[in-house]
């Protein structure tokens, strides 16, 4: 049975399902940041995955990548996986603004996370509405 990783749990905000994965938007309202975790157990590196779910992983990756770029304007898309942290496979989707609070460095650690506030969750959810196709089922929580 899939599980979050306790870390991911703290520090997202869940906004639905791909056919694979979980998408996740980090709570941290500096860049718009999404997170997307293949729902399968114990895996913590892309190879681990078998050879559909690594196409799956990355088709969903790069067609996230490309609706959040058209409807977030983004300068630059930035997309990995680490798991230095957390060991949970997971892919970060995070767009890249010129006037964002860290460009051009990376995001990570650069600036104290500031946490979305409700009506914030709610634009970005409805945002995505419009550009997620059927495959894409939105969550609660």
């Amino acid at each position: 049975m899939f599980a979050l990783d306790s870390r991911l749990q703290q520090d997202t905000l869940t906004i639905g399902d791909f056919p694979l994965c979980r998408l996740l938007l980090s709570n941290d309202a500096n860049y718009p940041w999404f997170i997307l975790v293949p729902r399968r157990d114990d895996i913590s590196e892309l190879f681990q995955l078998d050879v559909a779910d690594q196409q799956r992983l990355w088709q969903e990756t790069t067609a996230l990548a490309e609706v959040l770029k058209d409807s977030f304007d983004a300068d630059k898309m930035n997309v990995a996986t680490l798991g230095n942290v957390v060991s949970q496979l997971h892919m970060h989707v995070i767009v890249r603004k010129r006037d964002d609070a860290a460009w051009p460095a990376p995001v990570w650690g650069k600036h104290p996370a500031k946490p979305y506030n409700a009506e914030q969750v709610a634009a970005i959810r409805e945002r995505l509405r419009l550009v997620l196709d059927d495959d894409f089922t939105f969550l609660e929580g």
